[in-house]
């Protein structure tokens, strides 16, 4: 499988993690732990896919918004770490597990806004969707602020949501990569057969010297 394939196969695995995490329902059937263990995984595998994606950039506004999405993913990192840490620490803990945070969440804003002004004039409907799902995130990250007055969630169900509408419109984007047809690879000047011009032949030359 290609590096353009697997880095396609982390995003969507990534994105798959975040859309399933959110979910209440989820949450219930495995607890919370296993919940946390499902946002870290995904954000694993966001930072694996980030990194695929730098190393296959090409210079100037593709390879800043894969540079700055790859450091929205680090920020993830940490934060599903600590989600994970607070849900195995506390049995007790029944709050929202995971939302984006306003770090990562900008990161991957910009991140969308470069390479949707970036993107060539033949382009899909990836870059679009990739920049909703940014937003999605940056809507969740606000969402599921906490406020230190009273300690509760802004708004629980709508971090929720928005948080796996975005990993949705993320999955689409990767699925869309997973599945793309590859142009074939040109043929090497030095695989293709010469031809000789009329009257180059050295057989033909010795012939006529005979």
């Amino acid at each position: 499988m290609t590096r353009e394939r697997w880095m396609a196969a982390c995003f969507a695995l990534g994105s798959a993690c975040f859309v399933v995490g959110p979910f209440p329902g989820y949450a219930q059937l495995v607890g919370a732990e296993a919940d946390a263990i499902t946002f870290f995984a995904g954000s694993i595998l966001f930072t694996v896919g980030g990194l695929l994606q730098v190393r296959l950039s090409s210079p100037g506004a593709e390879r800043w918004a894969a540079l700055v999405q790859s450091a929205g993913t680090l920020f993830f990192n940490v934060t599903t770490y600590r989600a994970l840490d607070t849900a195995l620490s506390n049995p007790h803990y029944d709050r929202l597990v995971w939302r984006p945070d306003a770090f990562g969440s900008i990161c991957f804003l910009v991140s969308g806004v470069i390479a949707y002004r970036a993107r060539p004039a033949d382009a899909d409907w990836t870059p679009l969707v990739n920049l909703l799902g940014c937003v999605f995130f940056g809507i969740a990250a606000v969402a599921g602020y906490v406020v230190p007055a009273t300690g509760s969630i802004l708004a629980l169900g709508p971090a929720n949501f928005t948080t796996a509408l975005g990993a949705a419109c993320f999955l689409a984007c990767a699925l869309r990569g997973l599945t793309a047809r590859r142009p074939p690879s040109p043929t090497p000047r030095s695989a293709r057969p010469r031809q000789r011009r009329a009257g180059t032949d050295p057989r033909a030359g010795e012939a006529a010297r005979r």
